[in-house]
């Protein structure tokens, strides 16, 4: 089987530091190739992989202000979609895009939805002739067929098991109001734990308003967005990973990174979190900020180990990439 993955372009492919659709496009294409699956990865050309890289995109977008995105995922896309006869299937994970000329692809197109950015975009997806992967149950649009939920894995040997005690809560994502920033700090001065930030501002205005000024490098200390050498360390170091979120989050790739580590999620019961965070073991689900401060309070009592044996029987990189084999076969068969 010849698989065409045709990946994001506006970070490289895996990311420095943050890039969620990269990460997991990277991970499908490595183990993919390590079960002697040909793979061409259609990505910016800086990107690392064991795969056949092709793209026409030098670097990703976000991090290069001299590339227009709009342009060159355009210019990305078209490249790819010109080669598509040549592989047995198309693999898109870049939006809506590729659906918009779906019609000129040559091989079965199979589409990941790594969550909406609008409802404004669903005529394209309406329109693609794609088959359709939602990335967890909740973040099905009833207006679409899906061929079926895969759940993302991860790279398990990137983050080792830290079963010992700890204190500090920590805050893994972008600044912003939908991932409740905001609301973590309040959960970490009321149960009195001191919280470690890291991720992108995303809301500059959020940041320098409601963030920054609450700031201190004691009680709250914010250390940027790093990379996956650092990830495993930080994600380890804490009592509990708080997901206080205001949206329905399509997935959440720090919350089971957190678990695998065996660190306990306490989040807000939207979106997939259901799904994702198993009650009592790998975490505590919450309605609000009294019920997070109390979840703090109790968050001790769960077994690190028992947590990190979850994680990483439910979401490890194997299992995302055995998964996605057996769509393909559905596809081509």
């Amino acid at each position: 089987m010849k698989v065409a993955m045709l990946g994001p372009i506006a970070w490289r492919t895996p990311p420095r530091h943050y890039g969620p659709w990269e990460l997991v496009t990277s991970l499908i294409t490595e183990g993919l190739v390590d079960r002697g699956i040909d793979v061409t990865l259609f990505a910016s050309l800086d990107s690392i992989t064991k795969a056949t890289l092709d793209g026409v995109a030098p670097g990703g977008y976000e991090e290069n202000d001299a590339l227009d995105g709009r342009v060159w995922e355009a210019l990305h896309v078209g490249h790819a979609l010109a080669r598509s006869g040549e592989f047995d299937i198309v693999h898109n994970h870049l939006d809506w895009l590729p659906l918009a000329f779906s019609e000129h692809c040559a091989a079965p197109m199979v589409t990941t939805i790594h969550g909406f950015s609008g409802p404004n975009i669903l005529p394209a997806y309406r329109r693609g002739r794609s088959a359709y992967v939602s990335i967890s149950d909740s973040d099905r649009s009833p207006d679409l067929d899906y061929l079926g939920t895969v759940h993302h894995g991860i790279d398990l040997d990137a983050l080792p098991v830290h079963t010992g005690s700890r204190d500090d809560l920590i805050l893994f994502g972008r600044i912003h109001p939908d991932k409740g920033t905001d609301l973590a700090i309040e959960i970490a001065r009321r149960a009195g734990r001191r919280l470690v930030m890291c991720g992108i501002v995303q809301d500059r205005e959020y940041f320098e308003e409601l963030i920054e000024p609450r700031i201190d490098g004691d009680r709250v200390v914010y250390l940027g967005s790093v990379g996956p050498d650092e990830r495993g360390t930080i994600l380890g170091s804490g009592l509990a990973l708080l997901h206080p979120i205001r949206f329905a989050e399509p997935f959440g790739l720090s919350v089971v990174e957190s678990m695998a580590c065996g660190t306990p999620v306490i989040a807000y019961r939207k979106g997939s979190m259901p799904e994702v965070v198993d009650e009592g073991v790998t975490g505590h689900l919450v309605e609000d900020v009294d019920e997070a401060v109390a979840a703090v309070g109790r968050i001790g009592g769960l077994d690190r180990g028992a947590c990190a044996r979850r994680a990483r029987e439910r979401f490890s990189r194997d299992r995302m990439v055995e998964d996605y084999l057996a769509i393909y076969r559905k596809i081509v068969e």
